[in-house]
Parts: structure tokens; sequence; C-alpha cells
């Protein structure tokens, strides 16, 4: 019998298990991932230090204020000196000029790890700006997330039980790998290893081609002489389906413009199977276009989530 409850969350590792120990850890970019991978670093006692960079001086007042960080730097570069673990938790087309600007400061054995999205480009901007040093960037992509951003969301638990994919640069050392995976163990996380490429694949159906589809969903109704009445009306169901619309529009331009062959891959998949749906609806297929529905639904409840599906990002 098939169950229709969704799978439970993977367990999480005990907080500090197996815990590697770092002197300084360098989170560039305190919003929602960043702040909760500092939090989460603080609560598995990752770093004797946790030191923080934004663009924005009052981010990094907040993050003080609230204890997601110890202190702030003035520069990425002054951050990464000196640490052991640097996180770059920004938009992935800010990874490549970010790693240019700390390379200098980057000590040998220093584990340097991303959060982005998508992972082919990280991989070659991590190849271009670092040369020798990528051997030490470990290219992740933490399944966790909300459409909110920001420090002041920052969550202790948002790693816990969620699947984090380690895609290691061919580059990478065995040691830094092993490093990465136990980092993001400490942290709560559940980690899957792939290749950059199998990961963009993949993310392209279940993660990109999904925001795409819901900001052009939203966009189709509001652009409506009506549309505004029509969002009056609106109920649980249109706000399960389209939460991820609210997402931050400039991370999302990044993501389809880094991975926009294989999400129009998918979007051409998707585009014939709507074709299908319309082609019975024009036709008045009742019986056919409810099989349709039915292998839908069976699929949804055969799915098996490794995380909540709604916060995967």
């Amino acid at each position: 019998m098939v169950s229709r409850n969704p799978s439970p969350r993977p367990a999480a590792p005990e907080p500090g298990a197996l815990t590697p120990q770092f002197r300084r850890l360098a989170v560039l970019g305190v919003g929602l991932l960043g702040g909760s991978f500092a939090l989460a670093a603080k609560r598995a006692a990752l770093a004797r230090e946790v030191v923080g960079y934004s663009k924005s001086p009052s981010t990094i007042q907040a993050a003080i204020k609230a204890g997601v960080i110890d202190h702030g730097a003035d520069s990425a570069l002054q951050a990464a000196t000196g640490a052991d673990l640097v996180v770059l938790a920004v938009p992935v087309a800010a990874i490549g000029p970010l790693l240019r600007q700390i390379r200098l400061g980057l000590s040998d054995s220093a584990l340097l790890l991303d959060v982005g999205s998508t992972k082919a480009d990280v991989a070659d901007a991590a190849l271009h700006a670092l040369g020798e040093a990528a051997r030490q960037f470990v290219p992740c992509h933490p399944i966790a997330g909300s459409e909110r951003s920001g420090v002041q969301h920052a969550q202790v638990d948002l790693f816990d039980g969620r699947r984090v994919v380690v895609t290691p640069l061919e580059a990478n050392p065995a040691r830094f790998v092993d490093a990465a995976t136990q980092v993001w163990e400490a942290l709560g996380g559940v980690v899957s290893v792939m290749s950059p490429h199998e990961h963009d694949a993949a993310f392209a159906a279940v993660s990109h081609l999904p925001h795409l589809l819901a900001f052009a969903f939203v966009y189709a109704i509001a652009r409506q002489p009506q549309g505004s009445s029509f969002l009056q009306l609106a109920g649980p169901g249109f706000r399960d389906f389209t939460r991820i619309a609210g997402s931050d529009p400039t991370m999302w331009r990044d993501v389809f413009q880094a991975n926009s062959a294989e999400v129009l891959q998918q979007l051409q998949m998707f585009k014939q199977a709507v074709a299908g749906f319309e082609a019975q609806l024009r036709q008045g297929n009742w019986s056919v276009l409810e099989s349709l529905i039915r292998q839908a639904s069976q699929s949804r409840r055969d799915w098996a989530s490794p995380s909540p599906a709604d916060d995967a990002t």
C-alpha cells in the first residue's frame, strides 16, 4: 500500500558528533544561509572565532547584536586572512569575484565552501579565480532555506536533517572533501555526493524550473486587468503553489543565468506535458485527462522527499 504521507526528514546527527575544529571561521555573506551556518557552527563548537563580512555595515551590526558572529571585517580579504574555514554565502554570480578578492589571504590549509544553488558555474569560477588553490574549494549546496532572506531570519537548526549536496572538483584532495562532509554533518546535515553537472541537471528539474513556473504564474495573473480581484479570492492552494514566487529576484536571476541550458531543457519537457493536458481539454477527452491527472497524483504520492519540499532552494 502506498503511503499518503511524505517521508520523514532524515535524522540529524547529534550536534558536535565528529566535529572538526577550526580556529577561525569566516562567513562571507551574512544572510539567511550564512547567518544560519554561523549559528549552527557555534552550536557545534566548530570554530573558536566567527568573523563575518557583508557589503552592508548594518547587516554586520545586526549579526553581532544577535550573536550570529563574534565580530565583523571591513573587507572579504580581511575576513578570510588567517581563517582556516571560509564559507561563501553569496549569490552564485558573486562567487568568482569574491574568490579573487580573498585569494592572497588564504592559507594553504584553509577549507573553502559555498552554498550556491548551481554548481558547474561555481566550479569553473573557482578554477579560474584560484588556480592551484582551487584544490581547497569544495562546492556545496545545502537544500535548506526559504523565500525569506536576511540575517534576521537565520536559524540555528536550519540544516538539521537537511540534505547537503557536495560536488567535489577533480582537483580536490580527499582530505578536503572529507573535511567538508564532516563540517556539514557537524551542522546537522545529511551529505550526498555527486558531480557538479549531475547536480545542475537534477536541480533544474526539482528546484529551478518550479521557481521559474511560480514566478511566471503569479506574473500572468497579476498583469491581467482583473488580476488584483482574482488574487483577493486566492486561498491555501494558491498560497502553497506560489510561495516560492516570493523568493529573492536577484538570486534567482543568477541561478537561471548560470543553469539556463538545463532549465531550458526541463522547460521544454514541461511544455510538452502542458500541451498534452491542453489537448485533452480542447477535445473534451475527460477520461484521458483524468488518466493524466491520476498518473501525476500517483507520482506525487509515491515521491519520497529527502527533506521537506517547501524548504528546497
